[in-house]
């Protein structure tokens, strides 16, 4: 889980794993575009190739090969099982808190 938010602390590659959720199967190319096109973001095509490793180490994304290009898919198990099911066991139900007394209240009975 570690891997997972290291990768997760970059907001570039965040973006990137937006960009793969609303559309599979982008090349190294498409998604370069899109950083540019959509969010402002011109960094080379080794740097982002950088980064989508640094996801695919993490289990964040998944390649294939298609003949001459590698397509990038989302994995987003380790968001679903790993990340969500420990933030979830940090999110019990708080106790009912106590109204705060008024001083003009006076003290409790």
């Amino acid at each position: 889980m570690d891997a997972v938010f290291r990768a997760l602390a970059d907001p570039v590659r965040r973006i990137l794993l937006e960009e793969l959720a609303s559309q599979a199967g982008q090349t190294l190319y498409e998604l370069c575009v899109r950083l540019i096109s959509n969010h402002a973001i011109g960094m080379t095509r080794q740097g982002v190739s950088k980064h989508l490793a640094v996801l695919e180490s993490a289990g964040l994304v998944r390649v294939e090969a298609d003949g001459r290009y590698r397509r990038h898919h989302l994995c987003p198990e380790p968001l679903t099982l790993g990340v969500a099911g420990w933030i979830g066991t940090l999110a019990l139900p708080l106790p009912p808190r106590q109204p705060e007394r008024n001083e003009a209240e006076g003290p409790e009975p």
